[in-house]
Protein backbone atom coordinates (compact mmCIF):
# COMPACT_ATOMS: atom_id res chain seq x y z
CA UNK A 1 0.00 0.00 0.00
CA UNK A 2 0.93 3.52 -0.63
CA UNK A 3 1.98 5.41 2.49
CA UNK A 4 1.41 9.31 2.89
CA UNK A 5 4.97 11.20 2.65
CA UNK A 6 8.52 10.71 2.56
CA UNK A 7 9.13 10.33 6.40
CA UNK A 8 8.87 7.90 9.69
CA UNK A 9 6.08 10.32 11.01
CA UNK A 10 4.47 10.39 7.81
CA UNK A 11 4.12 6.46 7.92
CA UNK A 12 3.10 6.02 11.49
CA UNK A 13 -0.06 8.28 10.10
CA UNK A 14 -0.71 6.03 7.54
CA UNK A 15 -4.27 4.77 7.58
CA UNK A 16 -4.93 1.05 8.63
CA UNK A 17 -7.85 -1.16 6.76
CA UNK A 18 -9.62 -2.26 9.67
CA UNK A 19 -10.42 -5.68 7.58
CA UNK A 20 -6.91 -6.61 7.29
CA UNK A 21 -6.22 -9.50 9.53
CA UNK A 22 -2.80 -10.98 8.20
CA UNK A 23 0.42 -9.45 7.54
CA UNK A 24 2.07 -11.88 4.58
CA UNK A 25 5.98 -12.06 4.45
CA UNK A 26 6.94 -13.41 0.80
CA UNK A 27 9.80 -12.53 -1.85
CA UNK A 28 9.78 -8.38 -2.16
CA UNK A 29 11.85 -6.98 -4.51
CA UNK A 30 11.01 -3.70 -3.38
CA UNK A 31 11.00 -4.17 0.47
CA UNK A 32 11.47 -0.78 2.75
CA UNK A 33 11.33 -0.02 5.48
CA UNK A 34 8.21 1.46 5.23
CA UNK A 35 6.78 -1.31 4.20
CA UNK A 36 8.14 -3.17 7.78
CA UNK A 37 6.68 0.03 9.35
CA UNK A 38 2.92 -0.63 7.81
CA UNK A 39 3.29 -4.48 9.13
CA UNK A 40 4.15 -3.99 12.46
CA UNK A 41 1.76 -1.44 12.69
CA UNK A 42 -1.30 -3.59 11.74
CA UNK A 43 0.63 -6.17 14.03
CA UNK A 44 0.44 -3.98 16.95
CA UNK A 45 -2.93 -2.46 16.11
CA UNK A 46 -5.02 -6.02 16.02
CA UNK A 47 -3.23 -8.37 18.30
CA UNK A 48 -5.46 -11.40 16.82
CA UNK A 49 -3.84 -10.49 13.30
CA UNK A 50 -1.63 -13.08 11.51
CA UNK A 51 2.09 -13.14 10.87
CA UNK A 52 2.77 -15.64 7.96
CA UNK A 53 5.95 -16.48 6.08
CA UNK A 54 6.13 -18.12 3.08
CA UNK A 55 9.71 -18.98 3.80
CA UNK A 56 12.52 -18.44 5.43
CA UNK A 57 15.05 -19.37 2.94
CA UNK A 58 18.17 -17.42 3.53
CA UNK A 59 19.87 -16.94 0.18
CA UNK A 60 18.77 -17.53 -3.06
CA UNK A 61 21.43 -18.88 -5.50
CA UNK A 62 22.40 -17.20 -8.95
CA UNK A 63 24.40 -18.35 -11.93
CA UNK A 64 28.45 -17.77 -11.11
CA UNK A 65 27.98 -18.61 -7.67
CA UNK A 66 26.49 -15.62 -6.99
CA UNK A 67 23.74 -15.16 -4.56
CA UNK A 68 20.95 -12.75 -2.99
CA UNK A 69 19.28 -12.71 0.04
CA UNK A 70 16.27 -14.64 0.24
CA UNK A 71 12.62 -14.28 1.72
CA UNK A 72 13.60 -15.60 5.02
CA UNK A 73 15.76 -12.16 6.08
CA UNK A 74 12.38 -10.08 5.17
CA UNK A 75 10.49 -12.40 7.53
CA UNK A 76 13.09 -11.54 10.37
CA UNK A 77 12.86 -8.12 10.02
CA UNK A 78 8.98 -8.24 10.60
CA UNK A 79 9.44 -10.94 13.33
CA UNK A 80 12.37 -8.73 15.30
CA UNK A 81 10.03 -5.39 15.02
CA UNK A 82 7.00 -7.28 16.09
CA UNK A 83 8.63 -9.53 18.56
CA UNK A 84 6.55 -12.55 17.10
CA UNK A 85 7.26 -15.39 15.17
CA UNK A 86 5.30 -16.02 12.05
CA UNK A 87 3.95 -19.39 10.50
CA UNK A 88 5.68 -20.50 7.50
CA UNK A 89 3.24 -21.84 5.16
CA UNK A 90 6.25 -23.27 2.99
CA UNK A 91 8.87 -25.51 2.91
CA UNK A 92 9.69 -26.94 5.48
CA UNK A 93 6.72 -26.51 7.38
CA UNK A 94 4.31 -29.51 6.01
CA UNK A 95 1.24 -27.15 6.12
CA UNK A 96 1.51 -26.86 2.56
CA UNK A 97 2.00 -30.53 1.74
CA UNK A 98 -0.91 -31.51 3.82
CA UNK A 99 -3.15 -29.00 1.93
CA UNK A 100 -2.41 -30.90 -1.71
CA UNK A 101 -2.52 -34.27 -0.06
CA UNK A 102 -5.88 -33.35 1.43
CA UNK A 103 -7.02 -31.80 -1.96
CA UNK A 104 -5.74 -34.42 -4.07
CA UNK A 105 -5.22 -37.52 -1.99
CA UNK A 106 -1.89 -38.17 -2.39
CA UNK A 107 -0.15 -41.09 -1.19
CA UNK A 108 3.30 -40.37 0.08
CA UNK A 109 4.53 -43.93 -0.53
CA UNK A 110 4.16 -42.79 -3.93
CA UNK A 111 5.43 -39.15 -3.68
CA UNK A 112 9.15 -37.88 -4.27
CA UNK A 113 10.09 -34.80 -3.28
CA UNK A 114 12.55 -33.17 -5.34
CA UNK A 115 14.63 -29.92 -4.43
CA UNK A 116 18.06 -28.01 -4.58
CA UNK A 117 17.88 -27.35 -0.87
CA UNK A 118 18.55 -29.65 2.08
CA UNK A 119 16.61 -27.24 4.83
CA UNK A 120 13.57 -26.88 3.26
CA UNK A 121 13.07 -28.80 -0.24
CA UNK A 122 14.61 -32.01 1.43
CA UNK A 123 13.41 -31.48 5.36
CA UNK A 124 10.13 -31.07 4.44
CA UNK A 125 10.14 -34.76 1.87
CA UNK A 126 11.56 -36.75 4.83
CA UNK A 127 9.71 -35.27 7.39
CA UNK A 128 6.06 -35.75 5.40
CA UNK A 129 7.68 -39.35 4.68
CA UNK A 130 8.39 -38.84 0.89
CA UNK A 131 11.03 -40.13 -1.18
CA UNK A 132 13.40 -37.14 -1.40
CA UNK A 133 15.69 -36.34 -4.61
CA UNK A 134 18.37 -33.28 -4.27
CA UNK A 135 19.54 -31.75 -7.30
CA UNK A 136 22.81 -30.18 -6.97
CA UNK A 137 21.91 -27.42 -9.03
CA UNK A 138 21.12 -25.32 -6.18
CA UNK A 139 22.67 -24.06 -2.98
CA UNK A 140 23.79 -27.49 -1.70
CA UNK A 141 26.90 -29.47 -2.58
CA UNK A 142 27.26 -33.30 -2.30
CA UNK A 143 30.15 -32.86 0.72
CA UNK A 144 27.40 -30.89 3.02
CA UNK A 145 25.01 -34.36 1.97
CA UNK A 146 28.16 -36.66 3.16
CA UNK A 147 28.57 -34.31 6.51
CA UNK A 148 24.70 -34.97 7.54
CA UNK A 149 24.62 -38.71 6.62
CA UNK A 150 27.91 -38.92 8.62
CA UNK A 151 26.65 -37.58 11.80
CA UNK A 152 24.75 -38.89 15.05
CA UNK A 153 22.43 -36.20 14.96
CA UNK A 154 18.88 -36.73 14.44
CA UNK A 155 18.42 -32.95 13.06
CA UNK A 156 21.05 -33.76 10.63
CA UNK A 157 20.40 -36.45 9.68
CA UNK A 158 16.90 -35.44 8.46
CA UNK A 159 18.71 -33.56 6.13
CA UNK A 160 20.01 -36.50 3.96
CA UNK A 161 18.11 -37.31 0.48
CA UNK A 162 17.43 -40.32 -0.50
CA UNK A 163 18.71 -39.50 -3.98
CA UNK A 164 20.58 -37.10 -5.93
CA UNK A 165 21.54 -36.02 -9.18
CA UNK A 166 23.79 -33.31 -10.66
CA UNK A 167 21.08 -31.77 -12.41
CA UNK A 168 17.27 -31.58 -12.86
CA UNK A 169 18.12 -32.55 -16.47
CA UNK A 170 19.23 -36.52 -15.48
CA UNK A 171 15.57 -37.21 -15.09
CA UNK A 172 14.62 -36.49 -18.59
CA UNK A 173 15.22 -39.90 -19.59
CA UNK A 174 13.20 -41.77 -16.93
CA UNK A 175 10.54 -39.81 -17.82
CA UNK A 176 10.45 -40.70 -20.96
Amino acid sequence: AALPGPAPADWAQAPLDPAVRAVLVGFDEHFSYAKLCQALRYLLRYPDCLLVGTNRDHRLPLEGGAAIPGTGCLVKAVETAAQREAFIVGKPNRFMFDCVASEFEVDPARTIMVGDRLDTDILMGNSCGLTTLLTLTGVTALDEVRAHLDSECPARRSLVPDYYVDSIADLLPALG
